[in-house]
Parts: structure tokens; C-alpha cells; sequence
């Protein structure tokens, strides 16, 4: 499996077919002309998160809680919130556990809050963890650490923050102050190659995507 970050919320994770998260709107930034994929996930409604139509390849679009399979993609969307006041700023986010080559992959979208028990027990055991680190619309870096105890992931990407050099307009930090509170190892790479049999290598690490 391979997975790599197209910017904000958004991945592809490829194997014998790609899964994009949270693709976003040309306002926010370009995705790859040619990307395909057999299913989308969709966290919330903004914007940055659910310009499907900039995917191509007749994807199935899953943007609600329950349980899916497409493909080799076995997928959970587990119903939170984009706020820390129950859904009322911001409404509610979707988060999707997604197993795929031997591996528990979750995708916290714009995660607003500490997860509760009964969240934490419907996400189950996670490998890899993609997390919100930039604050300001979601968790902010001393959260991310918290929810990261929580959910015990080997492997951590961050997301949703602002890239050096971006004219990004939102006030999110860099991603730098999130690893300064994490405290892991980091390793930089420009996509992931990873899979049951090599992921204990990357224990620990945040990996960082050029």
C-alpha cells in the first residue's frame, strides 16, 4: 500500500485501487489532474473537505457513519463532532477507520474534541493515524496529543495545517508546533510505502510528507 498526502484533509491510499479522503476546492489548492479513485470519503460538508467532483473514475461517495466495502476497502465512518459544543458551531464531522493490506488505517477528518469512550470503542485498534494538527477550525497541537494517547496509533500523519510557503488564508499553524507537543520521532518522505510486514519500522514516527 502507498498513501500520500494531496494537501489540507486530503490522501490517496493506493493498492489495487485508490481511496481519496476529503478532496478539496480548487480555492484552496490543485489536486492531481489525473486522480482516480474507487471511493471517496467525505468527513464534513466544507468546502476544503467534499469537492468529489475532482475525482475521477466513478468513485462511490461514502460521507456518512456506518459500514461499507468497496473494493479491497473495508470502511467505518463513526459519527463525532467538528466542535468541542456537540455539533453546534460547526456541525457534525464523520471519522472513517478504513482496513486495507493488513492495516487499520482512521481518518479524524476536522475532529473538534477529545473522543469519548464509546467513540474510541467503535474505532477500534488503529495503525495509522491521520490527525488535524493546525487548530483555529479543529484540534489545535496540545489536543492532538491527547487524542493520540487515546487512540494508541503506531504510526502518525498530520494534517490539516499550514505548509511553509503557503498563501493558505486561514490562521492554522505549522506543523512544526505539533511535533514539538508529540514529541516522536519524525521522518520525511515524499509518499508511503507501507504494510504489515515493514510498519513496525515506522513505530513511533510522525512521517511528514514533502
Amino acid at each position: 500500500m502507498k498513501i500520500k498526502w494531496l494537501g489540507q484533509a486530503a490522501f490517496v491510499i493506493k493498492n489495487n485501487q485508490n481511496l481519496v479522503t476529503d478532496p478539496f476546492n480548487p480555492l484552496v489548492g490543485r489536486l492531481p489532474k489525473d486522480l482516480t479513485a474507487a471511493a471517496v470519503t467525505v468527513s464534513h460538508t466544507h468546502l476544503d473537505h467534499n469537492y468529489t467532483q475532482g475525482v475521477g473514475g466513478g468513485p462511490q461517495i461514502i460521507n456518512q457513519a456506518g459500514d461499507f466495502t468497496v473494493g479491497d476497502f473495508e470502511i467505518k465512518g463513526v459519527s463525532t463532532f467538528h466542535d468541542n459544543a456537540n455539533g453546534a458551531k460547526r456541525g457534525i464531522n464523520i471519522v472513517f477507520t478504513i482496513r486495507v493490506d493488513g492495516l487499520n488505517l482512521c481518518h479524524l477528518g476536522d475532529l473538534g474534541h477529545v473522543l469519548t469512550e464509546a467513540q474510541l470503542k467503535e474505532i477500534g485498534p488503529v495503525d495509522i493515524l491521520m490527525i488535524p494538527v493546525g487548530g483555529h477550525f479543529t484540534i489545535g497541537p496540545s489536543e492532538t496529543v491527547q487524542i493520540i494517547n487515546q487512540i494508541k496509533p503506531k504510526v502518525v500523519l498530520p494534517m490539516h495545517y499550514k505548509p511553509n510557503g503557503s498563501f493558505m488564508p486561514w490562521p492554522l499553524a505549522n506543523v512544526s508546533d505539533f511535533i514539538k507537543e508529540l514529541g516522536w520521532k519524525v521522518q520525511e518522505v515524499e509518499e508511503l510505502e507501507i504494510d504489515s510486514k515493514n510498519i513496525d519500522s515506522y513505530k513511533n514516527q510522525i512521517i511528514v510528507f514533502e
